[in-house]
């Protein structure tokens, strides 16, 4: 399959022209336009229970990691904003502190063997799970690859966001000190 480029991936935010209308000002610039879009998460709408497997084949699930604030991403291995953010992602934990942050990254509609691949090609460390018919996206509101949802320390959505992120800079590290604050 052929990787697509930042342009395909977020082409969705370009499309909606009041996505700017929810992000904060942070995310709303002068000049170029952010790589993402950051918004609440939507106001009286459930997080969502989330019980799949990992590349492994053992059950996992999201309730097991309350006591931790959560990033949980979205990402496909075609999608070349989703591949350029994972080591970032990765970092983050270790940053942190393990025992504060989680950062699970869940495989959209890909066969384990192609994400295994990519975490092999990649050395990539972070926990991955399975989302073999889109259904776990479907039920987060996902539809632009790459996608975050920040989840606090009690396993409550707080915020998204869509595209790519620079995770080890400044404004992204502020959203996870704000999460951890909560």
């Amino acid at each position: 399959m052929k990787a697509l480029n930042r342009r395909q991936c977020l082409g969705a935010l370009g499309a909606c022209g009041a996505a700017a209308a929810f992000a904060p000002a942070s995310a709303v610039t002068a000049g170029p336009k952010p790589a993402f879009e950051l918004s609440d998460w939507p106001r009286g709408t459930p997080t969502p229970a989330l019980t799949t497997l990992d590349l492994q084949g053992q059950s996992v699930k999201l309730a097991d990691f309350k006591g931790r604030a959560v990033l949980l991403n979205f990402w496909a291995s075609w999608c070349e904003p989703c591949r350029t953010e994972m080591p970032l992602l990765q970092d983050l934990p270790g940053l942190i502190g393990e025992d504060r942050l989680a950062v699970i990254a869940l495989n959209f509609k890909e066969p384990p063997q192609r994400a295994l691949r990519f975490v092999s090609q990649t050395q990539l460390g972070l926990p991955v799970w399975l989302d073999p018919l889109g259904e776990h996206a479907r039920a987060w509101g996902v539809r632009v690859f790459p996608t975050t949802v920040l989840i606090d320390r009690q396993g409550r959505a707080r915020q998204r966001v869509r595209g790519e992120v620079d995770w080890t800079g400044q404004e992204a590290l502020g959203w996870v000190d704000r999460l951890l604050a909560l």
